[in-house]
């Protein structure tokens, strides 16, 4: 998000800098698991000006994608400081202060792109269970072989759950607990994937109907699964569950009452938001940023980029961030 708004702002000569706390661009995707590849076929993960550079139907891995960022940078000569980890946004007369790792930045507007995966979101219920069981995070999960060895319980069935419980379920007895989100029809993108990606992009947003009815869908129980079904769980041989709701005695509870045994808790339930780093009153009830299409709604001159459902469906897919990016760029020249 931050690289796609940046190439439209170089195209304007603005003045600016991108700020990235890891040693180097597509880090964070690299600390990914390792199996992770992205659900759209390649032709539809481009950035403004760059194609992705794969065969045509085929799905970028993490680290395919950790170099097209950093090649798409170098291209662009875009202005990337790492190593600068911002501690938090202030305002002083008007003018922004941002107080990093490497000193204080000032600047007349900011755009923070954070992106949708902030903060790991784990039930308080969680301390419930039994010190022996071992908990992790879908964002710290690497592969099988780098948790304990015995019976999992993924918790959440969204895209990500359901991949985890599939790998993990090759090498121990797997459990998935939540009701698994809409799945996209591979046959959708097989043969109508033109058609369902323009229809993500231009329709699927908060400008209609059914997408403001979409948004509030996926922003309370996540997006649709695609490229893997809830029948791949049947498959691999994963045990369905309903939703888990607490603990007894130390065990995983699930709504029906059943209690279950296991070694490792993978917690799947995605991602909530933090921008307490910025000290102003800027976010709206759900803790996001009361924005419209991005621009601070509360705070002249800040402006924020890959927000879930930002303008639409595609805001926090790699591929649609080009939308966002081109209009907050002119409106940032103007506002």
């Amino acid at each position: 998000a931050g690289l796609a708004i940046g190439y439209f702002l170089k195209k304007m000569k603005i003045d600016f800098v991108i700020l990235d706390e890891n040693d180097h661009i597509g880090a964070s995707w690299e600390n990914r698991w390792d199996s992770l590849h992205l659900f759209t076929p390649s032709q539809y993960d481009g950035l403004p000006g760059m194609k992705f550079p794969m065969e045509k139907n085929s799905f970028p891995g993490k680290t395919q994608v950790a170099r097209f960022l950093e090649d798409y940078a170098e291209l662009f000569k875009l202005p990337v400081q790492l190593n600068v980890k911002v501690k938090k946004i202030s305002l002083n007369d008007g003018t922004f202060l941002l107080d990093t790792s490497k000193g204080i930045y000032h600047a007349e507007k900011v755009v923070v792109a954070t992106g949708t995966h902030p903060v790991p979101k784990i039930p308080t219920f969680a301390a419930e269970l039994s010190p022996e069981i071992v908990q992790i995070h879908s964002s710290e999960y690497k592969n099988p072989d780098s948790i304990t060895k015995g019976d999992v319980l993924v918790i959440g069935a969204g895209t990500s759950g359901v991949e985890i419980a599939v790998e993990v379920s090759k090498e121990m007895k797997t459990f998935i607990s939540g009701n698994p989100t809409f799945h996209v029809p591979d046959k959708v993108l097989k043969y109508a994937g033109g058609l369902y990606w323009w229809f993500v992009k231009h329709i699927l947003t908060v400008k209609t109907p059914i997408g403001r009815k979409a948004r509030t869908k996926v922003l309370k129980g996540g997006g649709p699964l695609i490229n893997i079904s809830a029948d791949e769980l049947d498959k691999a041989g994963v045990t369905r569950l309903q939703r888990m709701k607490g603990a007894k005695d130390g065990l995983p509870v699930m709504e029906d009452g059943s209690v279950i045994n296991v070694k490792t808790v993978i917690w799947c339930t995605g991602y909530k938001p933090d921008f307490s780093w910025i000290e102003m009153d800027i976010l709206n009830e759900t803790g996001w940023p009361d924005t419209e299409r991005g621009i601070s709604k509360k705070q002249k001159g800040l402006f924020f980029m890959g927000m879930p459902f930002q303008f639409g469906l595609a805001s926090g897919i790699l591929g649609g961030v080009s939308i966002d990016a081109k209009y907050l760029s002119r409106k940032l020249l103007i506002m």
